[in-house]
């Protein structure tokens, strides 16, 4: 017995969809921000690359590049669920290529705000939170945020992830 075409169609959608529901999260379950005040300011910033249900995902976003003050004090508020998992802050060149350094945030601990904008020597600079490796995924949570102080200036491709 042949199965008619429109039903062949609907049969596939349907396993195509059950099978791609796994891979990542659907738009009805975003991957979750990042809070960053600076100052006054505040801005969300979304990942480059998250696990989520066990699946690596990588996103393509614009990370949000905040002008700041010298000493303008940061502070990083990640979710419950990357608290618990632990992250750390690493601070990146105006490029997202060179790493200037990397600072452990103890597990729990929701947010870090032990740094300003006059910590980092180049005036224009990225600070990217990254989850700590957990279960299967290959791929950890990263949240890119550019910071620019006077003279500094921010060139980058904003769809590339950042290495490390």
């Amino acid at each position: 017995m042949r199965t008619p075409p429109r039903a062949a169609g609907a049969l596939l959608a349907g396993v195509l969809t059950a099978a791609l529901a796994g891979c990542g999260s659907s738009a009805a379950d975003p991957p979750p921000p990042v809070t960053v005040t600076a100052g006054p300011q505040e801005v969300t910033a979304q990942p480059t690359q998250y696990c989520a249900s066990g699946q690596g995902q990588r996103y393509t976003v614009t990370p949000p590049v905040v002008e700041v003050s010298p000493d303008t004090p940061i502070a990083l508020t990640v979710p419950d669920d990357v608290a618990a998992n632990g992250w750390s802050v690493q601070v990146f060149d105006d490029q997202l290529v060179e790493t200037l350094g990397v600072v452990d945030v103890e597990a729990g601990t929701t947010t870090f705000d032990a740094i300003n904008s006059s910590d980092v020597v180049p005036p224009a600079f990225y600070l990217v939170v990254v989850e700590d490796k957990h279960g299967d995924c290959v791929l950890n949570g990263s949240w890119p945020v550019g910071f620019l102080r006077a003279g500094g200036q921010i060139g980058t491709d904003p769809t590339q992830a950042p290495a490390g």
